[in-house]
């Protein structure tokens, strides 16, 4: 069974920071995409960050640039979001998912979804 566990979501002060994980489980670690989404209230769910599959090649929206930062953990088959500087607009539950092929910011080419873990940055 593919699954997807995201953890480490709470509140936060503005300027703050977390740390995000994300545990898999039930398929091939190494082969997959891995992708941090989030989803704030009343809005759609919008790509944050995304490692490849292969050397682990992080990208990151502009949005979050120079404040987030992505990693895996190929042994522990876990992919981290470490976020800094953290700014009320960046609370959402975020979101892991996995895909097979390359790095994507498009949700609808992720075919397993973790259940999503709350952020929220008080001002």
């Amino acid at each position: 069974e593919v699954q997807l566990q995201a953890s480490g979501g709470g509140l936060v002060q503005s300027g703050g920071s977390l740390r995000l994980s994300c545990a898999a489980s039930g398929f091939a670690f190494v082969e997959s995409t891995i992708g941090w989404f989030r989803q704030a209230p009343g809005k759609e769910r919008e790509g944050v960050s995304v490692i490849s599959r292969i050397g682990g090649v992080p990208y990151h929206a502009d949005s979050v640039k120079g404040r987030f930062t992505i990693s895996r953990d190929n042994a522990k088959k876990t992919v981290y979001l470490q976020m800094n500087s953290l700014k009320p607009e960046d609370t959402a539950v975020y979101y892991c998912a996995r895909r097979v092929g390359g790095p994507s910011f498009r949700r609808e080419l992720y075919n397993y979804w973790g259940q999503g873990t709350l952020v929220t940055v008080s001002s």
